[in-house]
């Protein structure tokens, strides 16, 4: 069984679990009274002039195991906010990456940035949740959804006010994107089968995805001429994690990030 499928079943269990504890009623209920705000936001955020720059807070992954020993998570997003961040991506998945509903909640709290609630969806109990929790936008994962489940959670979102990344790794995946309605695509370095990287999977990627649809570039980013390469290739935005989750100058690298992305 892939990694991926392993995320998939163990985040089928822990909406079971979680619906156990708030039924699915009730979270549809607390979702629907929050108003529509929040979508549009992190959306309009991907769309500023020039690359755009989802940071990410994880502590760890599976691919490379805990990548932050010291966690102070809010802490790193403030720094992410100060620095200019576009969007904060926070991990919620605990088995592998060892984020939770909590450390979204206090980041939420601390910051005002457009947080994408990342964790793997699997069920739109998820996305209510995501809703509840303050998020702008969910992760969808075409290589676990197929084209008619993406395009009932997209139909979800939209009316709870929420934007949806949809994350491709190959022609197929884009296509299953497009078909279903999407207006944020990523395209993931990271194989999520097997976890290699494939750093030229944006660029032979990007003529696929309609000129309408934000592109976003994922995984794969390490030093400042990488997001260079990426907006000579016409991303749009970059989600960047380890190499600001590692960075000691958060600050510094977003700004060289950024610099070299113009």
């Amino acid at each position: 069984m892939s990694i991926l499928n392993q995320l998939a079943d163990h985040a089928r269990a822990r909406v079971l679990a979680d619906a156990a504890e708030i039924c699915p009623e009730a979270m549809r209920e607390r979702a629907l009274s929050m108003g529509t705000d929040g979508g549009s936001a992190f959306e309009q955020a991907l769309k500023r002039e020039g690359m755009s720059f989802i940071c990410e807070v994880k502590r760890a992954s599976p691919s490379k195991g805990l990548i932050a020993p010291d966690f102070p998570y809010v802490d790193i997003a403030r720094d992410y906010a100060a620095a200019g961040a576009d969007c904060i991506s926070c991990l919620t998945e605990p088995k592998w990456f060892l984020g939770s509903d909590r450390i979204f909640r206090d980041i939420r709290a601390a910051v005002p940035t457009p947080m994408l609630r990342k964790d793997f969806t699997v069920d739109e109990y998820q996305i209510y949740q995501a809703k509840v929790l303050g998020a702008g936008a969910v992760l969808l994962i075409c290589a676990i959804l197929d084209t008619a489940t993406i395009e009932q959670y997209l139909e979800l979102c939209e009316r709870l006010g929420l934007a949806a990344l949809v994350e491709a790794h190959d022609e197929r995946e884009i296509a299953s994107a497009v078909s279903a309605g999407a207006r944020i695509i990523g395209v993931n370095n990271r194989n999520l089968k097997d976890f290699s990287v494939d750093f030229s999977n944006a660029a032979r990627l990007r003529d696929r995805i309609p000129p309408d649809c934000v592109y976003v570039a994922e995984s794969g980013v390490k030093a400042p001429e990488d997001a260079a390469v990426l907006r000579k290739i016409g991303a749009d935005a970059a989600l960047i994690g380890e190499a600001l989750m590692r960075a000691s100058d958060k600050k510094a690298m977003l700004s060289a990030l950024r610099e070299a992305a113009k």
